[in-house]
């Protein structure tokens, strides 16, 4: 009965409504609660959002500059800055005979080349149609017996496997072709029906490929019943033998031929393929013959990519700069549900656009990685043996200072900066992707010194020192804010970015913390307004009985004053 509530029928009060009003003033305090919640949600969601513009900042530029490439299995794979081809320019004089291009570490200058012989694969064919009949099985298109067994070997520079087949009706060439082909042994077989012909060749050119087949398919008598090699072989193979028709011959190695060509004064060099790499320069034989090639510097794909990479690290100083000064307006609190009911979704947007304005101005986090970031560019470089040492050799400055803005875009001087390129691009690459010494590469930053860490700043070239610095900042608000759905995108950035924020934090952001010491506030503050409630309803309660008391007492009294009358 304790639980019993009166709503004003003594009275005539409307009880419900005055302790929903008092109520009301209460659930304010579960108000401010729920919008410094929702603020710092906010203030996470900005953050995470930041994180991936870093993030995407970096993986973008890194595949924009040619320093990564993605494997069949989507796997993001570093490369090396000598690895660039778009750096350096090479010219074939001749492209009927090969095609060309060239990788940063190429040399500029002229070069003399002669294909003498072309890189070839082995190849055999059947020299004339094989069927003598329907070709849907072995049996009947060979004329085989029961009985009959077809049994080869095959053995390549890749591996060896046999080929076993009985009850030859059940079995037809294009299934022997497909078993030989799915063994990963590096030959390919075909069968083309419609000139009835069989093919067998190695995948990859050059003497390294080979393959050597051993047949010892029987009849049903127990004799000799040639399939695939020898003069009487069924597949009537034969390949040229310089010049002449041959036919395959039971365990002979059968290789490729390898290209070979004269470079300048290097004569006779032999590469088992028609696509290869010599002193930086790619290419593609076609056909034999002497050409030449032109290798110089691509001044205007190296100043394109720089531009664009100023360019896009612009984008980002300016959406932080934005962020690290934007108005906060605090008389924009979060809408509580009641006042988001008496609103259109318009006026929701807007009153959400200004209660989030201005939640990371001057944020400390943001400041010192900004501040790292440009500091980086300005500081030299150590150990280069180039030209150049500082950005502003080459032409990038900071912009002149702007009233409101913290600064730090970059402006290029381009007349500068392709005079730069085209006197020494290898110093300008120097400059921008020097890597620092082996040591200080293979060791975890957990477990350097700080006078290593210093070290490995300053002998890192400006962009990887700018993308390590924005690694920093990017592990800093990962504890301060979490990786939100973007740890895929994080570890593609750096695989152990998340490993201290597992290991130091449990995975457990700085303002996930916030927000949940809030949430059990609220927990708490809602178990408060329900005894607050409950009370409200026993103090009028009682009232209410007190009341029915009374009148029940002055009837009494009216009905005793009446009666004596």
């Amino acid at each position: 009965m304790s639980n019993l509530r009166i709503g004003g029928l003594a009275s005539g009060m409307d009880i419900d409504q005055i302790v929903s009003d008092l109520m009301k003033v209460e659930r304010t305090k579960v108000d401010k609660l729920e919008q410094d919640k929702q603020l710092l949600e906010w203030k996470q969601e900005l953050y995470q959002e930041i994180n991936l513009d870093f993030a995407n900042f970096i993986l973008d530029t890194k595949k924009e500059f040619g320093l990564t490439t993605t494997t069949s299995t989507g796997t993001l794979v570093n490369k090396s800055v000598s690895s660039l081809d778009w750096v350096k320019s090479a010219t074939s004089s001749n492209e009927s005979i090969a095609t060309v291009s060239a990788i940063s570490s190429a040399v500029r200058g002229t070069y003399s080349i002669t294909v003498d012989r072309l890189a070839e694969n082995f190849s055999a064919a059947s020299s004339s149609n094989i069927s003598n009949g329907d070709t849907s099985n072995i049996a009947s298109q060979f004329g085989l017996a029961a009985g009959d067994k077809i049994e080869f070997t095959i053995t390549t520079n890749t591996g060896q496997k046999t080929f076993t087949y009985t009850n030859l009706d059940t079995v037809s060439l294009s299934d022997i072709v497909s078993d030989i082909n799915s063994a990963n042994l590096g030959v390919t077989a075909v069968y083309d029906s419609t000139i009835d012909r069989f093919f067998l060749q190695t995948d990859n050119t050059g003497s390294s490929n080979w393959v050597e087949i051993t047949d010892t398919s029987t009849d049903s008598g127990g004799g000799n019943l040639n399939f695939i090699t020898g003069a009487g072989s069924l597949l009537k193979l034969t390949y040229d033998n310089g010049g002449t028709p041959t036919n395959l011959t039971d365990g002979i190695r059968y290789s490729g031929v390898d290209a070979q060509i004269d470079f300048g004064e290097a004569k006779d060099i032999v590469m088992n393929s028609n696509q290869f790499t010599i002193n930086g320069i790619n290419f593609n034989l076609k056909s034999t013959g002497s050409f030449t090639v032109q290798v110089d510097t691509d001044v205007d794909a190296v100043y394109n990519k720089i531009k664009t990479f100023v360019e896009k690290y612009n984008e980002i100083v300016e959406k932080v700069n934005t962020k690290l000064t934007e108005k906060r307006y605090r008389d924009y609190l979060p809408l509580t549900k009641e006042q988001k009911e008496e609103l259109s979704e318009k006026e929701i947007e807007l009153w959400e656009e200004k209660a989030k304005s201005g939640l990371l101005r001057n944020d400390s986090i943001l400041s010192r990685t900004m501040y790292n970031i440009r500091s980086g560019l300005y500081e030299q470089v150590s150990g280069v043996t180039g030209s150049y040492d500082q950005l502003t050799e080459i032409g990038i400055t900071t912009e002149s200072y702007i009233a409101g803005s913290t600064g730090g875009k970059l402006v290029i001087d381009e007349t500068k900066l392709k005079a730069a390129i085209q006197n020494d691009v290898d110093s300008v690459l120097e400059l921008l992707f020097k890597e620092p010494s082996k040591e200080l590469m293979t060791k975890s930053e957990s477990d350097m010194t700080a006078a290593e860490i210093q070290q490995k700043r300053s002998e890192s070239g400006l962009i990887n020192r700018l993308y390590d610095n924005m690694i920093a900042g990017m592990k800093e608000i990962i504890n301060k804010s979490g990786p939100g759905d973007y740890s895929e995108t994080f570890r593609n950035v750096k695989s152990n970015m998340l490993i201290d924020f597992i290991t130091q934090y449990s995975g457990i952001s700085m303002l996930e913390k916030d927000i949940s010491d809030i949430d059990e506030r609220i927990d708490d503050m809602y178990d408060y307004l329900d005894s607050i409630e409950d009370r409200y309803w026993r103090q009028f309660t009682a009232m209410e009985k007190a009341i029915s008391q009374m009148n029940q007492q002055s009837m009494w009294l009216m009905s005793q004053f009446g009666g004596g009358m």
